[in-house]
């Protein structure tokens, strides 16, 4: 029995195992899927991903995690929570992320997953906002952002991003604790 962080009606979101290399190599290398980012990721990039995920989650106890159907048990993609620091563009952050394979799209997933993730991390004691970044371009990714209640915050060109004429500039959402 897999120990899901989180559970929807849909989806079970936990820590990154081995076995999920390959099918996250795959959808890291669909040119669809990495349209917003500057390429397709190699198999040991994706590797290294899923080490740091799993660094990270045993340091915090979240990550950006590996997302099943509960309907299949198959591995769809990932959604969560990672600590982030950009150095002199914004104070250290936790930040929010998704990327869902290609045969899983328009399902509502990304959406779903996501704002499980926020609530989880709005009931965390020692969080007290969720920021989230994207290309501006990057529509889709604005529209999951809205539908789970985050607020525009400001536009900025992402160092990261540089020589990316189409990525740089991006949005920043944000949501935070009721004051």
């Amino acid at each position: 029995m897999i120990n899901y962080v989180i559970e929807t009606d849909r989806l079970g979101l936990r820590n990154w195992q081995d076995s999920d290399l390959p099918p996250f190599s795959k959808m890291n290398q669909d040119h669809e899927v990495m349209k917003y980012f500057p390429g397709v990721t190699s198999k040991q990039e994706s590797k290294a991903f899923i080490i740091r995920m799993q660094e990270h989650f045993s340091q915090h106890g979240f990550c950006y995690f590996a997302v099943d159907r509960l309907d299949t048990g198959q591995f769809i993609g990932f959604t969560g929570l990672l600590h982030q620091n950009f150095t002199g563009l914004f104070p250290p952050f936790v930040d929010m992320g998704w990327r869902i394979r290609k045969e899983d799209w328009y399902n509502g997933f990304a959406t779903e997953a996501a704002k499980a993730c926020l609530e989880y991390a709005l009931a965390k004691p020692d969080l007290e906002e969720v920021y989230a970044i994207a290309p501006k371009v990057n529509k889709p990714s604005q529209k999951v952002m809205k539908k789970i209640g985050m607020t525009l915050k400001e536009e900025f060109n992402h160092p990261k991003l540089k020589g990316y004429p189409m990525l740089e500039r991006c949005v920043l959402y944000w949501t935070g604790k009721p004051r």
